[in-house]
């Protein structure tokens, strides 16, 4: 096939479908807003622009034939003019999404599911080909209990019963990387997870067997995330996210196949995330 766009290349996802393109021989363009701090592997094509940048889309659509999509929070009434901008090169889009969008499309959950539903439903009345990535909790979202593991024995944190079926970022692109390349997925939405439920407890076990020091989770009240996390997110934002982890105390996030039965291989567990995230967490 030709070339692949891939957004939000320099995120966790996005450098892991950069990478496993790469190795299936794909050509890659990546759709960079800053070139001099991307640190990209060594072969891929950038694209300076944003999605917001009419103009540099049209110009890195340019001979792509698929685009992976990561919407970074801008504005939702951006991604008709976005979808003009790819439709006379591009044929095919896969959104990472979330599992999160509920059935009956018309229900506010939370911000960050409202926008990703926004999103998806732009798409699918754009008259590109498309495939959705609902995926579960990433396991990368953990890395923000680093500073407490690398300073400390004790992760301070809500809802120590939470229990998630977090998702290895190379599960997600290995998945990515199939739809992109083939038109066997389209119109698919993917409900993507890791292989086990585990609670916030467990996996903060799991990332202290990795470094080899034992771990400890002591619950904090919701008040207290809710300050630290308000200096990086708006409040709403903010909410949305405290009553989701809230919710999987009593309802935890449920598990699916779907990676292995695209893929051919079972997704990673945790563990295996946490160890290859040692050097974060150490």
């Amino acid at each position: 096939m030709s070339k692949v766009l891939v957004t939000g290349a320099t995120g966790n996802v996005g450098r892991e479908v950069v990478t496993q393109l790469l190795n299936e021989g794909i050509e890659v363009r990546a759709l960079i807003r800053n070139p001099a701090s991307a640190s990209l592997p060594n072969g891929v094509e950038i694209a300076q622009g944003d999605l917001s940048d009419t103009k540099s889309l049209v110009k890195s659509a340019e001979g792509v034939e698929a685009v992976f999509l990561v919407w970074p929070g801008l504005p939702t009434s951006l991604a008709p003019a976005m979808l003009e901008a790819f439709k006379p090169h591009v044929s095919r889009v896969v959104y990472l999404s979330s599992m999160s969008i509920p059935k009956d499309r018309t229900i506010k959950i939370d911000p960050i599911t409202d926008f990703h539903n926004e999103i998806e439903q732009q798409i699918e009345h754009s008259g590109l080909d498309w495939t959705f990535l609902r995926i579960s909790g990433l396991a990368t979202n953990t890395l923000g209990w680093g500073q407490q593991t690398r300073s400390g024995d004790v992760v301070r944190w809500p809802f120590a019963a939470a229990a998630r079926s977090l998702i290895h970022e190379k599960d997600v692109a290995a998945v990515a990387v199939r739809a992109l390349t083939s038109a066997q997925h389209h119109g698919a939405k993917y409900d993507l997870t890791g292989p086990q439920v585990l609670t916030q407890a467990e996996q903060v076990r799991a990332i202290g067997d990795a470094i080899g020091r034992p771990l400890r989770y002591e619950e904090t009240s919701p008040e207290v995330a809710r300050q630290q996390m308000l200096a990086y997110f708006p409040p709403a934002t903010v909410d949305g996210m405290i009553k989701a982890w809230g919710s999987l105390v009593e309802h935890p996030e449920r598990m699916s196949h779907t990676v292995e039965e695209v893929t051919g291989t079972p997704a990673h567990p945790y563990s295996e995330w946490a160890r290859d995230h040692v050097h974060d967490f150490r």
